[in-house]
């Protein structure tokens, strides 16, 4: 039996802020469950990631915990058992403002690989590299029909007027955890999201479990970095976050 994560990437993650809620939990291991059963590794009860997850920090801290796929060595083959690997780390806050531009690398939005939270993260690797690389926080992934995805990390919102929006899942992109809490707190629209039409948002935010909701500038665009309706946006998802 091998390590088809390390040979294959075959293999998930989910990663979180300590301490975390049992409600939040669940949410991060319904998605787990999910893509698991689609890629067809197996995985850990929910007691057993319950028991991986909650943790006593003494300060902020995020877990990131890993699901291995153990199984055949030939690579057409199936994972038949799992393997976990679990790292707690201090949480650092980000420096802002937080700046991002068009990464010069696309995904095709027909990839089922970008709607789960795999352990293949190559390509987010290159995006982010390459944006750091020229001075960006991170770079925003376009699909072959120039609509805007996500970050290599972040989900994406805009705000126009009154109204936040999303990109289209149809679009490829992940569904975060934090936009999916989000989603049903408040209205957001998921639109297909060209890139010109950036210019027509008067805000951009990035959000995942993490760093909750921070504004961005995008790179050519003049969207102003909504420092007040970000600060309200992580209220709203911190009030979830503390709820038992």
């Amino acid at each position: 039996m091998i390590n088809r994560t390390l040979l294959y990437g075959e293999g998930l993650f989910e990663t979180m802020k300590l301490p975390i809620s049992e409600k939040r939990l669940k949410i991060h291991y319904e998605r787990l469950k999910s893509s698991a059963e689609f890629f067809g590794i197996p995985y850990p009860s929910y007691e057993e990631f319950k028991k991986d997850c909650m943790v006593d920090v003494k300060e902020k801290s995020y877990l990131k915990f890993c699901l291995i796929a153990k199984g055949e060595d030939y690579y057409g083959g199936k994972a038949t058992d799992y393997g976990k690997l679990i790292m707690i780390k201090k949480l650092k806050p980000l420096e802002e403002p937080i700046r991002l531009t068009i990464s010069p690398y696309r995904r095709h939005s027909g990839d089922p690989i970008c709607r789960h939270k795999t352990t293949s993260y190559l390509f987010n690797l290159m995006v982010k590299r390459k944006a750091v690389e020229s001075g960006f926080y991170d770079g925003i992934i376009i699909n072959e029909r120039d609509e805007v995805c996500e970050t290599s990390s972040a989900n994406l919102l805009f705000l126009k007027g009154n109204s936040f929006y999303t990109p289209a899942k149809e679009s490829g992109r992940l569904e975060g955890t934090t936009l999916k809490i989000l989603k049903e707190l408040i209205d957001v629209k998921e639109e297909r999201i060209k890139v010109e039409s950036l210019k027509d948002f008067e805000g951009a935010f990035i959000i995942n479990a993490l760093i909750d909701c921070l504004p961005v500038e995008i790179e050519g665009f003049g969207l102003k970095a909504l420092g007040d309706v970000a600060l309200k946006i992580r209220k709203i998802i911190e009030r979830f976050n503390l709820e038992l």
